[in-house]
């Protein structure tokens, strides 16, 4: 698996969330954005960061709401636990049936190998649903160049460039920038980039919504992580304009 994917923590018992998180620190492909013992506060973390997987207990002891609601309502793969994981299972099929994306549990307790293997395997799973879906695109040195869409984190006008000059920068998860070569941001869905996938903060910028890490309405900036002109894995902010900001603060409510 190439893809890290962004996980949510959802536990009542505040040693078993502990062990979870510590448990995922040594998962590869796994990054740990939230955690969370009750589903208040869940929802209120959920504002500033976007998930891609729920690890839920069934059973949130006298929490308004279920495990099983909670999923409901992210629509996202879930993986679940609990200790009486038996009486769930007509709900754990009838979930599987309607909802359209990855389920599975594993039931309490549980060792940190048990987890490590069932866990990894729903990830292979997850990563086997999902639809991977290519575009080809002209950089710099290079015409015809296959990229898997989820690699993509943003693109943006070129610095410097003249305003008659179309190229664009490209930034990558897993690799360094790219000049993209006559490229318009009219053109995008010509070219497989659809609008299903990537969101317009400011005029110079198109950000893949799957790479938006949070978003803080103080200063009306999201985070993306992404491979820099150095090789490097780096964090940074990008301001979102007015015009775009009501949009980017549904994703996120």
């Amino acid at each position: 698996m190439s893809q890290t994917y962004r996980i949510a923590l959802l536990e009542d018992n505040p040693k078993q969330l502990e062990k979870l998180a510590a448990y995922l620190e040594k998962i590869p492909n796994a990054e740990l954005v939230l955690k969370s013992k009750n589903s208040e506060d869940f929802f209120e973390q959920l504002k500033t960061t976007a998930p891609d997987i729920l690890i839920a207990d069934l059973h949130l002891g006298d929490d308004c709401m279920s495990g099983m609601e909670v999923a409901t309502e992210l629509n996202l793969p879930v993986f679940f636990q609990s200790k009486n994981t038996a009486q769930y299972l007509k709900d754990l099929e009838a979930l599987k049936r309607k909802e359209n994306f990855c389920v599975d549990h594993l039931t309490k307790p549980f060792t940190e190998a048990e987890f490590a293997k069932s866990f990894t395997r729903f990830l292979k799973e997850v990563e086997l649903f999902s639809t991977n879906e290519y575009v080809y695109l002209d950089f710099n040195k290079k015409k015809g160049n296959k990229i898997l869409i989820n690699d993509i984190v943003f693109i943006s006008s070129s610095k410097g460039a003249g305003s008659a000059n179309n190229d664009k920068q490209i930034y990558f998860i897993n690799q360094k920038p790219e000049r993209l070569i006559d490229f318009s941001f009219s053109k995008m869905e010509e070219k497989g980039l659809l609008n299903s996938h990537f969101i317009t903060i400011h005029k110079a910028f198109r950000v893949n919504k799957k790479h938006i890490k949070s978003y803080q309405h103080k200063t009306a900036e999201i985070t993306v992580k992404f491979i820099d002109h150095s090789n490097k894995t780096v964090s940074e902010p990008l301001k979102v304009s007015e015009n775009y900001q009501s949009v980017i603060k549904k994703m996120f409510r």
